[in-house]
């Protein structure tokens, strides 16, 4: 099962156009983009694909377009979680997987469990599940961190859980998960820039915000790397590397957003409470895009 999500998975963007609702052509332009790329899969409904700020409607909509459109191209992982375990669990059992080959739930958000909890709330999710769970972990953006304990505890314990997206940041946490993994367990990075040290260190890919712009390119650096060819790599991370910087400037998805309507992919728009770039940041993102060949 595993096997299907080594490499490179996209945190793939929603676009919308300027009065606010989807735009659909838009995304079949960019999911093509990204196939043509030769990622291994696609993340749908992400926090980079503004989940947040979507209807219950809209979601589904989204979901049924990106299933039809990548037309098993390319496995499909849906996230999948919030604060409200049984809420997470009444999503499970009234939607159809049809098409998802997993899930990846974010650690609860906002109420800030303590590290049972987590152990918990995961587990119930799990033994709901008809698809394999990618457990997600980005304490900057949730207000808690889960220990790399729990995480371990879980890898060990349940069995549908089959891997965990860090992007804790914290090398020390993540490669202690490494070392004591179980061998049917994925470590997959969570930040783009960390992403050949952590391969290095014996992390399996990569759920990425450059490979929305940048499919090609990000994927075969992971390719590489996974390889250990490792001189390769590194010649594609550096030229990739001030650009990953500038995505994240003034904040996640403005950035990759305003990459893609550079290179006349999608519009930059997004829903409040986000806002797009500011003018240096787009003018930056514009420049390195034009030196990147």
């Amino acid at each position: 099962m595993i096997n299907k999500f080594l490499g490179t998975g996209v945190a793939i963007v929603t676009p919308f156009r300027k009065d606010g609702s989807i735009d659909f052509k838009a995304f079949e332009k960019l999911i093509e983009k990204i196939i043509k790329g030769k990622v291994e899969y696609i993340v749908v409904l992400g926090t980079t694909g503004e989940v947040a700020t979507l209807s219950k409607d809209e979601k589904n909509a989204i979901l049924n377009f990106v299933v039809d459109t990548v037309n098993k191209r390319v496995p499909i992982v849906r996230g999948l979680g919030g604060y409200n375990t049984q809420e997470s669990v009444n999503c499970l059992k009234t939607s159809s997987f049809d098409g998802i080959d997993a899930i990846l739930s974010v650690t609860p958000y906002y109420n800030k469990p303590k590290q049972k909890g987590l152990y918990m709330h995961f587990k119930t999710i799990a033994n709901n599940s008809p698809v394999p769970v990618i457990l997600y972990n980005v304490p900057g953006r949730t207000g808690v961190n889960m220990a790399a304990e729990t995480t371990l505890r879980l890898a060990n314990d349940v069995k549908n859980i089959i891997g965990v997206k860090e992007a804790s940041g914290n090398l020390s946490q993540i490669m202690t998960i490494i070392k004591n993994k179980p061998e049917n367990f994925m470590v997959i990075s969570g930040d783009d820039s960390i992403t050949l040290p952590l391969i290095a260190a014996g992390a399996q890919g990569v759920i990425s915000v450059v490979a929305n712009a940048y499919p090609f390119e990000f994927s075969e650096m992971v390719r590489l790397s996974l390889k250990g060819d490792f001189e390769r790599a590194r010649a594609i991370h550096y030229k990739l590397i001030e650009f990953m910087d500038a995505l994240f400037a003034d904040g996640s998805p403005a950035g990759i957003k305003a990459a893609l309507e550079i290179m006349k992919v999608c519009d930059a728009n997004l829903r409040l409470p986000l806002l797009t770039v500011n003018k240096p940041t787009y003018n930056l993102l514009t420049d390195l895009i034009g030196e990147i060949k």
